[in-house]
């Protein structure tokens, strides 16, 4: 029986790359010039380091680019919220990885309301998908990248 599975992952390598090449166009820009401001890679998290709540924004939206440039989806990121000390406010940024038991929940009824015939079955922090036709297992890749679930899906381990 073909099948495949469903799941969220990223790759580490590439969220350091891209902060590092965040650093680098922090150091280029004119309106960063003598406020300290800093990213942090602290796997699996970024921290974003600046002088105002406004240059912090200004700073995801710099790594949020760069991550677009590497092909990682940026719904992956959790950006909490601002914390302030003294004069410099800190915002992490998080990754996430693997697929929560409700979200998993929402792709399996998902599948189901379609109505196509495949099964779908939850397994740790991915879904399996099975069905007797390939192009059944297509069409629920297309329903799952068209549907709204605020998080990256990958499909792994296509087998015939």
């Amino acid at each position: 029986m073909p099948s495949f599975d469903i799941v969220s992952e990223i790759n580490l390598e590439e969220v350091r790359n891209a902060t590092e090449n965040s650093t680098r166009e922090l150091s280029t820009r004119f309106d960063f010039r003598g406020v300290e401001a800093s990213f942090e890679w602290k796997s699996p998290a970024v921290s974003v380091k600046a002088e105002g709540d406004f240059q912090v924004k200004q700073m995801v939206d710099i790594l949020r680019n760069q991550l677009v440039k590497r092909q990682i989806d940026p719904r992956a990121m959790q950006i909490s919220d601002p914390e302030f000390s003294g004069k410099n406010c800190t915002q992490r940024v998080t990754f996430q990885e693997g697929i929560e038991k409700d979200v998993a929940k929402k792709v399996v009824k998902l599948i189901k309301d379609s109505k196509i015939k495949v099964q779908a079955a939850i397994q740790g922090e991915q879904v399996r998908v099975t069905g007797k036709k390939r192009d059944d297992l297509q069409a629920v890749m297309q329903l799952v990248r068209e549907a709204e679930l605020d998080q990256p899906f990958q499909f792994n381990n296509f087998r015939d």
